[in-house]
């Protein structure tokens, strides 16, 4: 298994193919278009592959904050289906703890819905802490 950081349209194609496993509101196209909206604003894709198989993908960008100071914050994370408790979740999450080192980053963050208890049993493994609540306001209008 190798982690690669998404450079060329094909990479993202396929990668897109497997996020849309997580984020079903979009389309394959509506996806690609969003991602590249977001990698303006210096979102980046970094996926695991074997044998050609995309086997996990997780969207993430760096930045700093006064709570947090220089730290990655992973906006998506999904493993194909077909490759669950495989492993390779923890695989890409310690290449994200190497690549904070690397970086100068002081922390990992993520958010995961308050549902997802199969991912947060598998985060509180993979030694992230429950460290805040996240209050949304997700329809700004009222309505």
């Amino acid at each position: 298994m190798e982690v690669h950081l998404v450079n060329s349209e094909i990479e993202l194609t396929s990668v897109a193919e497997v996020i849309l496993q997580l984020r079903t509101q979009y389309t394959l196209d509506s996806l690609i278009e969003q991602i590249k909206k977001q990698q303006k604003l210096d979102y980046q894709l970094a996926y695991v592959v074997s044998d050609g198989d995309i086997l996990c993908v997780a969207g993430f960008v760096v930045g700093e904050k006064l709570a947090w100071g220089k730290h990655i914050y992973i906006d998506d994370l999904v493993t194909n289906e077909n490759h669950r408790s495989d492993g390779v979740g923890t695989f890409l999450i310690n290449w994200f703890k190497r690549y904070c080192l690397e970086l100068g980053c002081q922390q990992l963050h993520l958010d995961s819905g308050i549902q997802k208890f199969p991912a947060h049993r598998f985060y509180l493994i993979n030694r992230f802490n429950i460290a805040s609540h996240h209050f949304s306001i997700t329809n700004i209008n009222g309505k």
